[in-house]
């Protein structure tokens, strides 16, 4: 039985990414064999990721990490079922889909067409969970080489936001220790409608606005008795965790059904496209912002005047500068090499390659 569901699973996730479209693009991402999640994290994209013509190649090859042995699935002797080898495992945040495509261009040397199906994230919720219980980032597939990835394999790395309170309490009380390995920066930003004249607010302003203290633009130098729409994330995003324990800390956060975006793509598009838009507030990653959804409705804020550039992030000048991890259970050794190689020299010219912001 698990054999048919395997080899059913694979044929659906072959035929739905054979469309040959451009890694990343839009239409690609929508017909890419998605987690059940929500759609997952390609759901949250809609700008190409295809390489760049400047490309180079930095990882040698053969290298350390690559993938294990490929076998005829059963039932099915033109498709193959591969080990993960060396290669670690992977989930994690959104934000982080450019970094793993990056990783399996340089490492395994993947073509573009097969990045969609290889680069499976579920988005930071599901990632955590699987990380802690031990399970599968199922689904995951080679088109070129009609394969499908081991999927009883638990998820050695996430690569994405740090965990929140209940994710590092879970597991804790599943017994599993996590390592945690910053390898970039990026800057948690606040964005309104190009139509706000607004263009700076104060941490405290930030956190007076959303704890309901602060309810009219004119408080903060906007128009006169508009009334301030703070959006934010579900608990457990990656973006709401900032907004919790970075932003807030012991402020409370309004608590409002009425503007809450389920994804970071509804929140941007909610920004730049609600009716009463010059009145929206909301946050995300600016590294989302810029490279993942972009959208010419919007404008991303300074912070106590300063803007979220990448020399403000390195020396700690924005105020709220975050790192994105390498995370994993204590002892696994793959990953540990993985996380290790990923902050060295070339790990991080590969992270800089990929559009993010170097630890140095």
């Amino acid at each position: 039985m698990k054999a048919i569901k395997r080899w059913t699973g694979m044929l659906l996730a072959l035929a739905m990414l054979a469309a040959g479209l451009p890694a990343g693009a839009e239409d690609a991402a929508e017909s890419a064999a998605a987690p059940a999640a929500e759609g997952g994290s390609w759901s949250q994209i809609n700008q190409s990721l295809a390489r760049g013509e400047d490309w180079v190649r930095i990882v040698s090859l053969p290298g350390e990490f690559q993938l294990g042995e490929a076998r005829p699935l059963e039932g099915s002797p033109d498709l193959m079922i591969a080990d993960w080898g060396s290669y670690p495992s992977m989930d994690g945040s959104t934000v982080c889909v450019p970094l793993a495509m990056e990783l399996a261009r340089q490492w395994l040397d993947l073509q573009e067409e097969d990045l969609n199906g290889f680069v499976n994230f579920s988005t930071t919720p599901v990632a955590y969970e699987r990380l802690t219980e031990g399970k599968a980032n199922p689904m995951v597939t080679i088109v070129s080489r009609k394969t499908m990835m081991d999927d009883a394999h638990p998820v050695d790395l996430v690569l994405g936001t740090g965990p929140n309170a209940d994710e590092r309490a879970a597991a804790e009380k599943a017994g599993k220790e996590l390592v945690m390995v910053p390898f970039c920066c990026d800057a948690f930003v606040f964005l309104v409608n190009s139509e706000n004249p607004v263009r700076s607010l104060t941490v405290d302003q930030i956190r007076r606005i959303y704890s309901g203290r602060i309810k009219l633009w004119s408080d903060v130098g906007g128009d006169e008795k508009s009334t301030i729409a703070p959006y934010q994330r579900p608990h457990g995003s990656g973006s709401q965790t900032a907004m919790e324990e970075l932003v807030m800390g012991n402020w409370p956060l309004i608590g409002t059904e009425m503007y809450i975006s389920d994804g970071m793509s509804d929140l941007i598009a909610q920004i730049g496209n609600y009716d009463n838009a010059r009145n929206a507030i909301g946050y995300s990653y600016l590294y989302y912002v810029e490279g993942l959804y972009k959208s010419g409705s919007i404008r991303v804020l300074d912070v106590d005047g300063v803007s979220p550039s990448p020399e403000n992030m390195r020396g700690g000048a924005y105020p709220f500068t975050v790192n994105y991890y390498a995370v994993y259970e204590k002892g696994n050794e793959t990953a540990a090499r993985f996380a290790d190689w990923l902050i060295s020299d070339e790990g991080q010219a590969c992270v800089a390659q990929a559009g993010y912001v170097s630890l140095r």
